[in-house]
């Protein structure tokens, strides 16, 4: 239960939803969008207040968060490491079990999974994921609710995923169960996804042999950076091995005449990506970047409205 009486959710992996809440939550993404566009006020989560602890650093994320809350008329506290105790050795669960007395969900973007489920274990409110090594489950409702926004449902339909095994692409694997989809994956030697999260996802997920495999008559090819922060040290090895994984116009031409591209940003533009592709009438990079305000405002409200 949650501090004041109701049953206790959490948000670290897409799969802390059911296929139906996650629908019903990208609708309400939907309408919540739709009311702030047209300048209704919408404050379910007055004087309410979000913790955010940011071991990794992120310009979409905070932002995202904190507009997010103010639209629905709480408040956000930001917290890096040199600003709470946690960086400064105090135990994860510690932490949890105070700042949980005091604000009334928390927002942890870090780098072990496992820290942010230590945290979720004591914390007595709800805790979201805002980026793991792991997974990124607030970017794939961005990404879901813009698919949905340009090309209806998602369901049945086929996502290349281009690139690294990262927590975008473990990510994709999970949305590929929850949302029921076709997810082709092209990724190095050496840089695949864990075998253990494919295989959670059955036939629904598939390891293709090269890029243009994976993109043939796909309906949506996203990619992410070929180094993601705190990998620089193999920016040199990784350029090598993710050489033939670029998204560009002739890959991009391999795929569905109607097809999206997607990219959770910051994207190297000429490098996993050419800005012809980026920045080309396929691309919907930037009302999926937008799409992370409203997806996020729905999940705060589904988690802290009362």
């Amino acid at each position: 239960m949650d501090s004041i009486g109701r049953p206790l959710r959490h948000f670290l992996t897409l799969l802390d939803l059911s296929p139906d809440e996650a629908g019903a939550l990208l609708q309400r993404a939907t309408e919540l969008k739709r009311l702030v566009r047209s300048g209704e006020r919408f404050e379910p989560l007055k004087n309410r207040t979000l913790g955010m602890i940011f071991e990794k650093s992120s310009t979409r994320t905070r932002v995202s968060f904190e507009v997010g809350m103010t639209q629905l008329g709480g408040h956000a506290l930001f917290l890096s490491p040199q600003d709470t105790q946690l960086g400064r050795g105090e135990p994860v669960e510690d932490s949890a079990r105070v700042l949980s007395r005091m604000v009334d969900a928390v927002m942890i973007r870090t780098f072990e999974q496992r820290t942010l489920e230590r945290f979720a274990e004591c914390s007595l409110v709800p805790v979201i994921n805002g980026l793991t090594d792991r997974f990124h489950p607030c970017q794939l409702l961005a990404d879901v609710l813009t698919y949905q926004e340009h090309r209806g449902s998602i369901r049945g339909r086929t996502v290349a995923w281009i690139g690294d095994g990262n927590n975008m692409c473990h990510s994709y694997v999970n949305a590929a169960r929850l949302f029921d989809f076709e997810l082709r994956i092209a990724c190095p030697e050496g840089f695949r996804p864990d075998p253990a999260n494919l295989a959670g996802a059955g036939d629904r997920c598939t390891l293709m042999q090269s890029a243009t495999q994976a993109v043939e008559n796909a309906d949506l090819v996203v990619t992410d950076v070929w180094t993601s922060m705190g990998k620089e040290q193999e920016q040199k090895q990784r350029r090598q091995a993710f050489a033939r994984f670029k998204v560009d116009e002739a890959l991009l031409g391999n795929a569905a005449p109607d097809a999206l591209f997607m990219h959770c940003l910051p994207a190297h533009r000429g490098e996993e990506v050419s800005a012809a592709v980026i920045d080309g009438p396929q691309s919907v990079v930037w009302d999926e970047a937008e799409n992370r305000l409203h997806a996020q405002k729905a999940l705060l409200e589904f988690l802290l409205a009362a």
